[in-house]
C-alpha cells in the first residue's frame, strides 16, 4: 500500500517534467496572444523509433524547459488523427484506406508525399514560416541546438 501512495505522489512529478503539448487551433489562438515559434512533431503509435526518442527527449530537463518556455509544440498522430484541422488558412482531413489512412496535412507536411518516415520534427518561426526540417529521430543536443537558432536563446 506505501507503494502505491508513493508512486501516487510522484506521478503529479513526472508529469510536470514533461513537454507541454496542444493542438493545432490550440496554438491558432495561443499565437494571437503570444507569438512563439512552433514545433510540429509528426508520429506513428506503431513507430518504436518515436517512442524511444519521446522518451529520451522529456527526460532532458534543460530540452523540457526551453520547449516549454519558449515554443509551442504539437504532437501530431499522423495516422490516428481523424478530425478536419485548419492550418496556414486551409483546412485539411483524414484519407481512409479500408482500416487504415492518413492525416493530408501529416502528408502536406512531409517531404516524402508518398508515404513519410517518421517522427518527423517541424520547426516554424513566429510568422509559420519553415525554419527547419527533420526526418528520423532527434537527439536531446541537436533539438536543443536547432531551437537555440530559431528563437536566438
Amino acid at each position: 500500500m506505501k507503494k502505491i501512495a508513493l508512486f501516487l505522489m510522484l506521478v503529479p512529478c513526472f508529469y510536470l517534467s514533461q513537454m507541454k503539448t496542444g493542438t493545432f487551433s490550440e496554438m491558432e489562438a495561443l499565437q494571437k496572444e503570444n507569438t512563439k515559434p512552433v514545433v510540429i512533431h509528426l508520429y506513428t503509435d506503431w513507430c518504436a523509433v518515436c517512442k524511444i526518442e519521446s522518451y529520451h527527449l522529456n527526460k532532458d530537463q534543460e530540452l523540457v524547459k526551453m520547449m516549454n518556455d519558449h515554443f509551442y509544440l504539437i504532437n501530431f498522430e499522423a495516422e490516428k488523427t481523424k478530425e478536419k484541422i485548419r492550418f496556414q488558412n486551409r483546412e485539411f482531413g483524414y484519407l481512409s484506406n479500408g482500416g487504415t489512412g492518413i492525416h493530408e496535412l501529416a502528408l502536406a507536411l512531409s517531404k516524402n508525399k508518398s508515404q513519410p518516415v517518421y517522427p518527423v520534427w517541424i520547426i516554424l518561426d513566429k510568422n509559420q514560416n519553415l525554419v527547419y526540417y527533420h526526418e528520423g529521430q532527434f537527439t536531446a543536443e541537436k533539438m536543443k541546438e536547432k531551437l537555440k537558432e530559431v528563437s536566438a536563446l
